[in-house]
Parts: C-alpha cells; structure tokens; sequence
C-alpha cells in the first residue's frame, strides 16, 4: 500500500440520482501520478472538479463539488470506497449532476472497483499523519481527530425516534474491513421526512430499493444489513467527506452526530491547521519517513455494470 495506485482498465454503470431521479452513467478511468481524484461531466465538456475541499459546494442532505460552473452531488459514497480501498488517482466521468445512488450503500462502487482491477503507479502514497488534537464542534454535533498510528473512527449518533435514540461503532478502517463492515450500511431516512424532502425537490430519485426508510413502527423496507447500520453509514459518509482533505488520513476520528456539513467544514479546518499534521510516506522498507507538508510534492488542488 506503499504505491499510489489507480484502476487496470476503465468501468462503467448506470444508476439513479437520489435527489434529481434522473438516469446516470458513470465511468471510472484510469489516471496518472498525483492526479488525485476528479470528477469530469461528459454533458458540460472537458472541465474537471477536483475531489478537494478547496472546491467545496452545496452540503443539502449530501456533498457537493463544484468548479467554475460545473458542479457535481452527492459525491460521498464513491468517495468513500475509492480511499478505502487505495485509489489514489481515478478520473470519473458522468453525464449528470449527481452521482448515481445505487443501493444507497458504497457496495456497488467497491464491485466496480474490483471489475476494473488495481494497478499500481512508479511514486509512492502520502499520508496526512495527525500529531496534534483537531476538534471543532456546533452545539451538539462535534467532531474532532486525535494521533494514531493507522485509521480509526469513532462515531455516536442520536435521534428521536422510538427505534434510534442512540448508536455508536469504533472501526480501524481497513480495505477489509471497509469493504466488509462499512461499505454495505446504506443511507437511511424516516418516513415522516420523505413527503417533505419530495415538495421540496429533493429524494425524487429515493425508494425502497436505495435507501433504509424507518416509520414509527419499523423499518419499512428489506432487513437491516447490520443491527446497527444506521451509525455505520454515516462511518462511511465521514469517510467519503474526509477524502477531501486530498491525502489519506492516519489518525483516529471522533464524531456524534455530525453530518455533512461540519464533516466538509472540518476537513477545510484540517487543512488550516498545518501545525497539527505531516505529510508521511511509507517507504518499500515499512520504516514512515516523514516531512513537512512544503518538503513534499503537493497533489494538485484542481484533485449494474454497463455493456
């Protein structure tokens, strides 16, 4: 995992937007040393948004990106798998503003991602490595990152609702156990919300087939995946939202009930803190050599199946 890595050969599929409804085709291809990650809409022309906070856009129920007039949503859950498993440098294209829901989980992309193989690329990975406590919090949401030698998160969730009043998880995220333990938790709403967010133009792509949907008795749906899938996916939101900060995160991460925006506002909060992180990369030899961020090569800030 010393390598920066990105995809043998291109991979595509075709989905629904959660929030617009409308068709999606999505490729994933294949992209050089520090090219970081990029999104490119085919219906717009050949301008990129890079996968950085620094093109940070709208936080409605999901992440968006946006670059000049180009923008792209809900950016999380591909986010999300493509970091976890190593990806480094992908180039992603889609014909549509939003990245397509799937199941509502990162399971499918991981499908992808194995579709289309790893390859790895002649410079080695670097690693924001946390060597000082970072917090930020609003009210009652915080969220902060604390030193650790791998990945870890810790995330408690609250709600007020008879069958979710509390939730918490510790992970060290993994390729394994991402792949296992967090990528199949799908994106969760109650039943009392939907009516609300569809007046508003919003979840006009949402079903039962793409989200868990809890009314007062139950969830109205297919079986929970994990008992408590509900905290776990928002594991894996944190982790897609994280990835903006353009580098792989060695540090533990602490959340309750934090969501998008103060995830996307405390990857910016990362970023400014410069005293509080190195830039780390693992030699082929297994000893960490590290270095200041300005001693390394920065990555650039502009960073079913089909037939």
């Amino acid at each position: 995992m010393d390598a920066q890595r990105t995809l043998r050969r291109q991979v595509s599929c075709v989905g629904i937007g959660l929030h617009s409804g409308n068709k999606v085709n999505l490729t994933l291809k294949p992209a050089p040393v520090d090219f970081g990650i990029r999104f490119r809409r085919t219906d717009l022309g050949e301008h990129d948004v890079p996968a950085t906070v620094h093109h940070l856009a709208s936080i409605n129920l999901a992440t968006g990106l946006a670059r000049n007039e180009v923008s792209v949503e809900t950016v999380e859950h591909l986010l999300a798998a493509l970091v976890s498993v190593g990806i480094d440098n992908v180039l992603v294209e889609l014909n549509s503003p939003e990245v397509p829901i799937m199941d509502g989980s990162a399971a499918p992309f991981i499908y992808l991602i194995q579709e289309a193989g790893v390859k790895q690329l002649q410079a080695r990975r670097r690693f924001l490595k946390i060597v000082r406590p970072i917090a930020i919090s609003r009210g009652d949401k915080r969220i902060a990152l604390y030193p650790s030698d791998h990945f870890k998160v810790t995330y408690s969730i609250s709600y007020d609702h008879p069958l979710l009043r509390h939730q918490s998880r510790t992970l060290r995220i993994t390729e394994e156990s991402f792949v296992e333990d967090v990528a199949p938790a799908r994106t969760f709403t109650f039943l009392k919300d939907v009516e609300m967010l569809r007046q508003n133009g919003l979840a006009l792509g949402g079903s039962l087939e793409n989200a868990i949907v809890l009314g007062e008795t139950g969830v109205l749906n297919n079986a929970l995946r994990f008992d408590d899938e509900f905290v776990r996916h928002k594991i894996l939101d944190a982790i897609g939202d994280l990835a903006l900060v353009g580098y792989p995160v060695i540090g533990h991460l602490v959340a309750h009930r934090a969501g998008h925006a103060l995830h996307t506002e405390f990857a910016a909060k990362i970023l400014d803190e410069a005293h509080a992180w190195r830039l780390v990369e693992a030699p082929a030899d297994g000893a960490a050599a590290t270095a200041d961020a300005a001693a390394l090569p920065a990555r650039p800030s502009t960073p079913r199946l089909a037939n």
